[in-house]
């Protein structure tokens, strides 16, 4: 009644919008937005070639074989190698670098596993373990060392003049993101192929959902909600036996000033699909968080966080790891028009479905649907056709808002982007190595109003 629209006219105007959407095909490349006899209009959020959408066949195109060398040797990293050999022939393993031999070792017998050997002076150990794999005449490095080494590995990498690809996190800390803005901007001089290891990039669903929202299908982006609630990775406890450098090292995934706390080193990921779909960077973070049950480390169990972003819109992001409750690995976003989810389902704003990725039909058109194979198929095209790639100054504004996050809820108060990105933060411990005692006093949980 407000509006002055009666019973009558409602139900007549509601009948024809529900036959003509009954008409549109899903893989229809427009929606409707109004009534009129116009027929279907969207208004585009960017023009069609302004933004970046990877080229995703199903292997690397034939080209120069590179010799690639792996920095650090665990689980991700022997996982990007799998995904390297898979997205391209002519690669081959000539290097690898562990600060452990244990972990070094266990990788080399995977590869001899499928007949690839890596000559015994080319497999090195140690903290300098990274420096001598990129000296080894390689052509590309993989790094996937825990995420506070990696600005220093990616600076001397690039250096080099290597491509590399950079798993995430990027860094941990203030003092890590402008390491690695530098050196990305170095990288790009050099005409380096960077890739970073946000694999949602490079996942169809994604490329397909972002390319539809570009085309406006849910209008003007107003909001959303991330979320990565899951359980802790790993825990390794102390031993006794161990020096606290390497006790650290083992158990990394659960201490701050190595991994960046689960919403850096996890949660990152689906903070970064906001940014990538909203082109938006937040300029503050209000957060809050608490340790639970966590059996090891010094990190928070979850996270909820609100991120103002530059146009004034809030995304809230929400991450837990903890084991017995409700996962959800997630996005969510909210436009003028309608709404998206990560299932690849566009809504209208009366949440009708009018847009859905074919998942199936994706598979019966391509053999090769692992992002975190297509990604290294990206970068490897990229290299041998000499096309620009540099995606590490890109999610490096998800990582920073992760760490934005992350200090606000472990101070309680409200972390603001200038700030974040100008202090001087360096988490790495000044006592730091792999053999002798440390002072561990200082590595205690976080208390808001205090920290």
């Amino acid at each position: 009644m407000e509006n002055k629209i009666n019973r009558r006219s409602f139900l007549k105007n509601s009948a024809l919008v529900g036959g003509a959407l009954s008409t549109v095909s899903l893989s229809s490349s427009a929606i409707l937005t109004s009534c009129s006899d116009n027929g279907p209009k969207y208004v585009p959020l960017k023009a069609p070639g302004s933004y970046y959408i990877p080229e995703l066949p199903e292997k690397a195109s034939e080209g120069k074989a590179l010799k690639v060398g792996l920095i650090g040797c665990g689980g991700r990293g022997s996982g990007a190698v799998w995904n390297l050999l898979a997205a391209a022939d002519g690669i081959t393993v000539t290097a690898l670098g562990d600060a452990f031999i244990d972990r070094l070792e266990g990788f080399v017998n995977g590869l001899q596993r499928r007949n690839i050997t890596v000559p015994e002076d080319k497999r090195f150990i140690g903290l300098d373990a990274y420096q001598k794999v990129i000296d080894s005449d390689v052509d590309i490095v993989i790094i996937a060392t825990p995420p506070a080494f990696r600005p220093l590995h990616f600076k001397y990498a690039v250096e080099k003049g290597k491509h590399v690809f950079l798993e995430k996190p990027l860094f941990v800390d203030t003092n890590g993101y402008n390491l690695v803005l530098g050196t990305a901007k170095q990288a790009a001089a050099k005409n380096l192929a960077i890739l970073t290891g946000n694999q949602r990039r490079h996942q169809r669903v994604y490329v397909e959902s972002y390319k539809k929202i570009m085309e406006g299908y849910i209008g003007e982006i107003t909001g959303g909600v991330v979320y990565w609630n899951g359980t802790v990775p790993f825990t390794n406890h102390p031993k006794p036996n161990l020096s606290d450098g390497e006790n650290f090292l083992r158990d990394w995934v659960n201490w701050t000033w190595l991994s960046g706390d689960h919403i850096v080193e996890q949660h990152c990921h689906n903070i970064d699909v906001f940014a990538w779909f909203s082109g938006l960077r937040p300029v503050k973070a209000s957060g809050m968080g608490s340790r639970a049950r966590r059996p090891s480390g010094d990190q928070y169990d979850f996270f909820s966080v609100d991120f103002t972003m530059e146009n004034g819109i809030h995304m809230h992001s929400m991450c837990r790891q903890i084991s017995g409750c409700s996962g959800n690995v997630s996005e969510f976003i909210q436009g003028t028009k309608g709404s998206w989810t990560s299932n690849g389902v566009i809504k209208d704003l009366a949440g009708n479905e009018i847009w859905k990725y074919d998942g199936e039909k994706e598979k019966e058109l391509f053999k090769q649907n692992d992002p975190y194979t297509l990604e290294h198929v990206n970068w490897i095209n990229c290299i041998r056709g000499n096309k620009p790639l540099e995606m590490a100054s890109d999610f490096a504004v998800a990582n920073m808002a992760a760490i934005m996050g992350r200090d606000s809820a472990y101070s309680g108060r409200d972390v603001d982007w200038e700030r974040a990105t100008t202090r001087n933060q360096d988490l790495i411990p000044a006592d730091f190595a792999l053999t002798g005692k440390m002072d561990l006093s200082k590595f205690a949980v976080p208390v808001p109003g205090r920290a």
